[in-house]
């Protein structure tokens, strides 16, 4: 067989245009298809027609004749190749297209979830989340640094968004939830690069979203920590 049954191939074989391979294949499908069988029934004027164009008067001849009897002119024969191969590759190419929309869209929903800052560099990142829920902020007079936080309560913790200005890089830093108790609990961590955020030479703040399994009723403050030691910015609740 050249390929595998199609429900396309029901013109190709009304017109007796199938090799001998794929019309025995075609004619097994057949039995189990009330589709094509529907479709065959619909299909057996129009095949009696086309052959009279071609200037036999005979009427077609059943699916189970021979199929080189009674031929379509050859226009006809080579339309009805020309759209049985064109059927095929729209549908390879629908595939395709659907995986590879899938795969976009795939890509965007994990790097909404991981890159929630702009470095500068538009057109690479998507857009920053707001910094939505309950907000606090602060600024650092002796850093420069300036935020605010949003928490949202949920079942397994707090939600956390950060909005951060007036830091320059290079440099690593992380988030931590700060409980009464002095216990600690990092919601995220990030690099900042040499452009900074939120400063003359880069005006976008950092935006990025994190959680902590400590409840909102337990948190007292957040502190934006480097990682080599050292704490740029605490923000109170």
């Amino acid at each position: 067989m050249s390929s595998p049954v199609e429900h396309t191939d029901v013109g190709a074989y009304a017109l007796g245009l199938l090799e001998e391979g794929d019309r025995r294949a075609f004619e097994a499908h057949l039995h189990g298809c009330g589709r094509c069988q529907a479709e065959l029934a619909e299909m057996s004027g129009t095949a009696s027609v086309l052959s009279a164009l071609g200037g036999d008067t005979a009427a077609a001849p059943a699916p189970a004749a021979d199929p080189g009897a009674h031929r379509p002119p050859a226009p006809v024969i080579d339309m009805m190749r020309r759209r049985r191969r064109e059927d095929r590759r729209f549908r390879r190419g629908a595939y395709t297209v659907g995986g590879a929309a899938a795969a976009a869209m795939l890509a965007v929903g994990i790097g909404v979830g991981t890159v929630l800052g702009d470095d500068g560099e538009t057109g690479k990142q998507p857009p920053p989340v707001a910094v939505t829920g309950e907000r606090f902020q602060a600024t650092d007079a002796r850093t420069g640094a300036s935020g605010t936080v949003g928490l949202v309560d949920k079942g397994w913790g707090t939600q956390v968004s950060l909005e951060l200005r007036g830091i320059k890089g290079p440099l690593r830093c992380h988030l931590e939830a700060v409980s009464e108790t002095g216990e600690r609990s990092v919601v995220a961590g990030w690099r900042v690069p040499d452009k900074g955020y939120g400063v003359p030479e880069q005006p976008n703040p950092l935006v990025m979203q994190g959680g902590t399994g400590l409840t909102r009723q337990e948190i007292t403050r957040f502190e934006v920590r480097l990682d080599s030691g050292g704490t740029l910015l605490t923000i109170p609740l």
